[in-house]
């Protein structure tokens, strides 16, 4: 990907040039120049400067808060850009429960601070004040106090998030060392600003988030995800600007309205919004507009901490694995964990775990690079049990990636090929599809890293959509569920791809991770035999003794037997979280409501590759 533009930066005693080519074209981006913010105060031994002015290239003006501690400094500083709402504390509607579930479940998150400063999925100025650090926090265009056009995901943003971090390095009481962390929102355009390399940029840290929009986000093996659909109405748009006096009113940020100080009409706010459903709708196909809208991987040098979750099923965890393989940095650690997407951050141990990292990269202080393992894994075991443990290298050197063969006729898994083919055939669109188990063996093993499953199917058809999850069951034959980042109840593993997207990226698969080109549709002949190669997302579980395998291989999402939970985006969760795949206008019923034929053994050996990690 190539992303450009040209940037003056102005400090107390110096200007200077950063040229960065975009398609062979350049832009000139406005001086950065520090306008006097809104209003400053004193609180809680924090100098706090609300609504600081920062010039984009374009002449946009975006609003920033600005936490640091009383002093000259300097300060490195710990920045954020987003669209949640700079203004809105964490406390409020619409993440009220979440809040009162994080502290109430980890008393630690809440502890140490007032929350008065507390906002959703990024950090708590008053626990990182008190260490020497400055904290920046950016309304991201069209997003809270910043006025312009949403366009989430962005080269604009990134380019917006550039200017933000050059702002902030260039500052009189900044050490001119710039760090970025935060969950989600706020760890995926760490990644896409990292590919832009801003000079002051000198770490981050991607809490949970995806790199890829189209297989990481909305298109899972090509199959068309309503994330979008549920998440904007409901997370985005109620804190655009523009909504005024519409909109919430901070808690803490004095007269200031969340969204702003004007009010808009709605077609007003409509045409400030890119149309991101609609564009991802008319784009079945990866293509330039996918390619703008990801990291640039391949540009990334800053240190990284990627800190992923075996839970973000559908929305990140493949994000922080492929983030931290794929990264040119030369500096970079991987943790892994589970809980819930947005506290382990907020905890004790997330919380000194980041500043440990920032410490050493923005202060020069620690040992972390001597001291830190290059992966920590939190090893899942049934039970919501994990235990950290040290590794090297992602995936693990040591691994023995085992197939395990698929017996369709009887419903078995087997560690051994079958001779003689068989083949059963399922109804797509009905929960049960098609179940294999594997016989619960006499003592533990572990799977940890990503996983590949090679199918064979026919289709009634001339297209079908495969779901294959990984699941458990303990010896009384009851499914085990594991608590997911957003859901929780969620299997062990969730992999998908439209076998009309079946052709892959040879140069960068790997058998344990096919990656698919998904440029072109090649429809399937009814009847006809073909062999799919399926990536099922990395994973870690402990299978205990007794236990049972199976592997699930649906034309729907999975969907457990326990009640429904709504989410905090308004959509029910049944086990596959909100990233939904049950658009009809996407998965034409005369197509996907179809009968799939799968084939094992002999010539046709469908298998599940493993990742098992030996005692």
């Amino acid at each position: 990907m190539n992303r450009s533009f040209t940037l003056s930066l102005t400090s107390e005693s110096t200007t200077f040039v950063i040229e960065i080519r975009k398609n062979e074209k350049s832009s000139r981006m406005t001086d950065i120049q520090e306008s006097a913010p809104a209003r400053s105060e004193v609180a809680v031994d924090m100098q706090i400067d609300w609504d600081i002015e920062l010039v984009m290239d374009d002449g946009v003006v975006l609003r920033g808060d600005l936490f640091r501690p009383v002093g000259d400094g300097p300060f490195p500083v710990i920045a954020s850009y987003g669209v949640y709402g700079k203004n809105l504390n964490f406390q409020e509607d619409p993440y009220t429960p979440l809040w009162q579930q994080m502290a109430e479940r980890y008393p630690d998150t809440a502890s140490g601070s007032s929350n008065t400063y507390a906002n959703f999925e990024v950090v708590d100025p008053e626990k990182w004040v008190p260490y020497g650090y400055a904290v920046l926090r950016v309304d991201s265009r069209g997003a809270g106090r910043s006025p312009g056009v949403m366009d989430l995901f962005s080269d604009t943003e990134a380019r917006d998030f550039y200017t933000c971090i050059e702002w902030a390095g260039t500052q009189p009481w900044s050490n001119g060392k710039v760090g970025l962390t935060g969950i989600s929102y706020y760890a995926v355009n760490q990644w896409h600003v990292a590919g832009l390399q801003p000079p002051h940029l000198a770490a981050i840290c991607p809490w949970e988030g995806w790199t890829d929009y189209y297989r990481d986000m909305t298109h899972h093996g090509g199959i068309h995800s309503g994330f979008l659909t549920h998440y904007l109405p409901v997370q985005v748009w109620p804190l655009q600007n523009g909504l005024g006096t519409r909109g919430p009113k901070s808690s803490y940020a004095g007269p200031e309205q969340v969204t702003g100080d004007v009010d808009l009409s709605d077609e007003e706010l409509d045409a400030n919004r890119a149309p991101m459903v609609e564009e991802v709708r008319d784009r079945p196909f990866f293509d330039d507009y996918y390619e703008r809208h990801s990291a640039d991987l391949d540009k990334i040098t800053v240190p990284i901490l990627s800190a992923g979750n075996w839970g973000g099923l559908g929305l990140h965890s493949r994000g922080n694995f492929r983030g931290y393989q794929l990264a040119k940095s030369k500096d970079k650690w991987l943790e892994v964990h589970g809980g819930e997407h947005w506290t382990l951050m907020y905890t004790d141990y997330g919380t000194t775990l980041q500043r440990k990292f920032f410490d050493y990269f923005l202060k020069g202080q620690g040992d972390w690079a001597e001291s830190q393992p290059p992966v920590v894994l939190h090893v899942r075991h049934p039970g919501e049990k994990f235990v950290i443990r040290h590794e090297n290298e992602w995936p693990l050197e040591r691994t023995e990636w085992t197939k395990v063969f698929l017996d369709p006729a009887a419903g078995a898994l087997n560690w051994a090929e079958e001779a003689d083919e068989s083949h059963t055939a399922y109804r797509a669109l009905t929960k049960e599809g098609l179940t294999l188990t594997l016989p619960p063996r006499d003592e533990p093993f572990e799977i940890t890293g990503p996983i590949a499953c090679k199918l064979f199917i026919s289709s009634s058809t001339k297209d079908a959509d495969l779901f294959v999850v990984l699941r458990l069951f303990d010896p009384a034959g009851e499914e085990v569920l594991f608590h997911g980042a957003n859901d929780p109840h969620v299997p062990i593993a969730q992999g998908w791809l439209r076998a009309s997207h079946r052709a892959l990226d040879e140069e960068r698969s790997e058998p344990w991770a096919p990656y698919h080109s998904h440029e072109s549709a090649s429809f399937l002949t009814p009847g006809e035999v073909y062999e799919l190669d399926i990536e099922v997302w990395p994973t870690s579980i402990v299978v205990p003794a007794g236990y049972t395998l199976a592997v699930s291989v649906l034309g729907q999402d999975y969907e457990h037997d326990l009640p429904p939970v709504m989410s905090h985006v308004g959509k029910v969760m049944k086990g596959s979280a909100f990233q939904s795949h049950d658009d009809t206008r996407e998965r034409d019923p005369e197509i996907y409501d179809n009968e799939v034929t799968v084939y094992g053994g002999g010539e046709r050996g469908s298998y599940i590759l493993l990742p098992v990690i030996p005692a």
